[in-house]
Formats: C-alpha cells, structure tokens, sequence
C-alpha cells in the first residue's frame, strides 16, 4: 500500500500486541496487524501524543465515501463484550486505526466489500 501515513504504537501497546498476535496464530488479521506492528515507531505510553490513537483510545472517525461519522473505542478482543461502541484490535478497521493521528486517513481492504476509507477526527484517551 502505498503512501502509509506513520505509525507510533506505545510500547506497553506493541508487548501486548505482539503476544494476542502470537495467540491467533495465522490468519488475516493478525498477519495485517503485525505488518502495522513492524513498521510502527515505538514510544513509551507516557510520552505518546493526545492525537495519537493507541489502544482504549476512543476514536470519532469520519467514512469519507459516505460521509458518515462514528466513534469507537478501540479494545482487544476480549473487551469487546463489554458495551456498545467498542471495535477490536482483531477487527480489520480496528488494526486500521492504531497509531493514527487526527487528520490521517487511511484506505483498508475490507474482503467481499469495496475499499473504506477513514479520516481521524479526534482521539480522546481513555483512563
């Protein structure tokens, strides 16, 4: 894909990640989040901008193809459970959406569907 905006993954993220990946095993979207994973600049979670999506960051992003906004809180998989508009880091616009910053936007290959594209409106970190 080309014309990938930058990634930062908090380090506390990046370990935790890196094992549920181990977990899954193969499939699409674990392969598709270690790929985000391997080219992400690590910061320690204190330091990691406001602006910046990690995990239990809530998320309002806009559908730049249908204009539609939503707001999620970007979880791992076994929060998902928990309350409504929550997305996995397992799901594919999940995987997405780590380490974006406002204002980045993003095409994802959703299959069976056409491309979606997404634009970081606002990042609000949880906790």
């Amino acid at each position: 894909m080309a014309d990938m905006p930058e990634v930062l993954v908090a380090e506390e993220d990046f370990n935790r990640l890196t094992t549920l990946i181990e977990k899954q095993g193969d499939s699409d979207v674990a392969d598709g989040l270690d790929d985000e994973l391997s080219r992400a600049t690590l910061v320690p979670l204190a330091d990691m901008p406001a602006h910046v999506v990690t995990m239990n960051s809530r998320v309002r992003f806009q559908n730049a193809d249908s204009g539609q906004e939503q707001e999620l809180t970007l979880v791992y998989p076994h929060e998902v459970g928990t309350g409504e508009g929550k997305i996995s880091i397992l799901a594919p616009a999940g995987s997405a959406l780590l380490g974006l910053a406002v204002g980045d936007s993003i095409e994802w290959p959703i299959r069976g569907r056409n491309n979606i594209h997404l634009k970081i409106i606002e990042v609000t970190r949880e906790g």
